[in-house]
């Protein structure tokens, strides 16, 4: 028995139930704020600006280090998340793009999970006393953090999430144009100021990487809350079952 083309596409959108996706999609990608956010500026802060807590001297961190490092293992699940979860939607349109953007997440998650070791070491040697009265080691121990962050939530963030998502999104028209031009803007303001702070052009918390900062986090940010709150746009995911970027032309 012959199946038309709409029963075709009636039978890929049952597989793929795309408004739970995009749902999971969105919680995902707030999470990574829900985690990210309370991990950097407030538990891992005390160690963070007192590097010599790992002599023994000042509060015990512990509590505050390992609730940092939980919060960001689960970031780690999350950033990832939001690539795996819409993986099989986002690869009608291009499977190149798919792939990149879980390629360029595992990366991030990489580096994230190197901020997580270098803090967990700074703790036990705190708490073996075997870094005796070297702040140096701890000082150490924060600039690995400090330049994982940049590398990993940083620069690959802004590849991830700006350039690759935002480009997958502005040409599919999953999301609103104007909501994708933000990733498209953001993404290689957030991966050009972490290059500069690698080159010390400019300095890691100044001016220029706040304000670089801003688009991203407005685009990430917005993209979760579109996605919980309206999920992908129907019109474009019938599009992406008729040749992907190429049969998606701009609707009027």
């Amino acid at each position: 028995m012959s199946i038309n083309r709409q029963q075709q596409t009636n039978m890929v959108t049952d597989t793929l139930d795309t408004r739970k996706i995009a749902s999971l999609t969105g919680w995902l990608m707030v999470a990574t704020f829900v985690t990210s956010i309370p991990a950097y500026f407030v538990f891992y802060a005390p160690v963070r600006d007192n590097p010599d807590y790992i002599t023994g001297v000042g509060a015990d961190p512990t509590f505050s280090v390992a609730m940092g490092a939980t919060l960001e293992l689960a970031l780690i699940v999350a950033n990832v998340g939001t690539a795996v979860v819409p993986y099989a939607l986002f690869r009608r349109y291009s499977e190149q793009l798919a792939l990149g953007y879980v390629a360029a997440r595992l990366v991030e998650g990489l580096f994230i999970g190197v901020g997580v070791l270098s803090m967990l070491t700074f703790l036990f040697l705190r708490q073996e006393g075997t870094a005796g009265a070297d702040t140096a080691v701890g000082e150490a121990l924060v600039a690995i953090y400090d330049r994982a962050f940049l590398v990993g939530p940083g620069i690959f963030a802004g590849v991830a999430n700006g350039m690759i998502l935002g480009y997958l999104m502005y040409r599919t028209e999953l999301v609103p144009r104007g909501l994708a031009m933000l990733g498209l803007i953001g993404g290689p303001l957030l991966a050009a100021v972490g290059v500069a702070i690698m080159f010390d052009v400019t300095e890691r918390g100044s001016t220029a990487q706040a304000l670089a900062t801003i688009p991203e986090f407005i685009w990430e940010l917005s993209f979760g809350i579109y996605l919980i709150a309206k999920g992908f746009r129907p019109a474009a995911i019938q599009a992406g079952l008729h040749g992907g970027l190429a049969g998606n032309g701009r609707r009027r």
